[in-house]
């Protein structure tokens, strides 16, 4: 895949391969409190993403391609911090974790089990937290 295919969907999308990521937008407190509660059953992942940074646009991607967990495994929420910059604070003041962006954390039983930023979300296997 060609450095351009990354702003265009690439060859995946282009072959008709879809990834597995389902996302659920995360905006409210009332979600996150719905989330915290639903990682008693299952994995709860945020991807705190900002949409004005081309990093943190090619780290999601990267994620997404290699996504490979079923839902009843986890579910994915996703967190537009230009948007929610007061619940992006809350997740971090919540969990412990200073705020980053991009940003992956792994949460399990009401605790972040696993998180990373930046190149370091490429890193993480969530499949070695279940």
């Amino acid at each position: 895949m060609g450095v351009f295919n990354w702003f265009k969907g690439g060859d995946e999308a282009e072959a008709g391969q879809l990834n597995k990521a389902k996302w659920n937008i995360l905006e409210t407190e009332s979600q996150l409190e719905e989330l915290i509660a639903n990682s008693e059953e299952r994995l709860q992942i945020i991807f705190k993403n900002s949409t004005s940074c081309g990093i943190s646009g090619m780290v999601k991607r990267s994620f997404e391609a290699n996504y490979s967990l079923e839902f009843s495994q986890a579910e994915l929420y996703l967190l537009h911090v230009q948007y929610n910059r007061d619940l992006s604070s809350a997740i971090a003041q919540q969990f412990g974790v200073r705020h980053e962006s991009p940003q992956l954390l792994i949460i399990k039983n009401g605790d972040v089990i696993g998180h990373a930023s930046h190149g370091g979300i490429n890193g993480i296997s969530v499949s070695d937290y279940l």
